[in-house]
């Protein structure tokens, strides 16, 4: 009888330390109120709507996006004419906006959109990159898109990085230590010059990898405690009995 109750106790004990274990190691992170992609960027506005992209899927959210030209009579895009699409390249993730940005000739455009991307739960972005399809008509205009990234934990800048032509690259990266979000500021500028000048394709693409979470990390410690005392506990009480 004495070692029938030790045996159930064996049992319970078991099952809640292997409940700690399996709940520390994959503790899901819920992603409520998602927006399916491909959509325009509207339905991505006010802040606090999101889409999620990826194998490892980052979180984009709080887009805001904003438009002015000179001069002020100058047709614009709102944001419902703009298209958001998942962006895939090698290992970078992210999202497209896809669109026809336009200056006429001798107008100037400029558009800013800014948006929050987050990695899941125990992994951190290392890297991000950034290119554009561009468009002059062989004429004077010119086309340039300007990025600043900081750390939304802290407000810290990230970094910079730029695209033009002509002249200048269609395409920047840049490499940073591991932060687990990212605020991003995208300022786009068209100077229409003599023919017009158009962009028409913005990549942004993210690269994470995961890193140990000390909570996780406290919590399998946690388990593997309660494991390993409960099988001390169960041995002296066979000895015992």
């Amino acid at each position: 009888m004495e070692r029938e109750l030790l045996m159930k106790k064996r049992s319970l004990f078991l099952t809640l330390a292997l409940g700690m274990l399996v709940w520390g190691v994959s503790a899901p992170m819920a992603n409520a109120g998602q927006v399916a992609l491909p959509t325009t960027l509207d339905q991505l506005l006010p802040a606090g709507s999101f889409a999620v992209v990826g194998p490892e899927p980052d979180t984009f959210s709080d887009f805001t996006f904003s438009a002015s030209a000179i001069p002020k009579t100058t047709p614009v895009l709102d944001a419902s004419q703009i298209s958001v699409k998942e962006f895939h390249l090698g290992v970078e993730n992210g999202i497209s906006f896809t669109g026809a940005l336009f200056a006429p000739a001798g107008t100037i455009v400029d558009y800013a959109i800014s948006y929050i991307v987050t990695a899941p739960a125990n992994f951190k972005i290392y890297d991000a990159v950034l290119s554009g399809v561009f468009s002059t008509f062989g004429g004077t205009g010119s086309v340039s898109i300007g990025e600043t990234l900081f750390n939304a934990a802290t407000g810290g800048l990230i970094g910079t990085m730029e695209i033009s032509s002509p002249p200048g690259s269609v395409s920047d990266s840049i490499s940073f230590a591991g932060v687990q979000s990212i605020l991003v500021q995208k300022d786009i500028i068209l100077v229409g010059g003599s023919n017009g000048a158009s962009v028409s394709i913005i990549n942004q693409g993210y690269s994470s990898a995961a890193v140990p979470e000390p909570a996780s990390m406290s919590l399998l410690g946690i388990g593997l405690s309660g494991f390993f005392a409960y099988r001390r506990f169960f041995k002296k009480q066979i000895m015992a009995a």
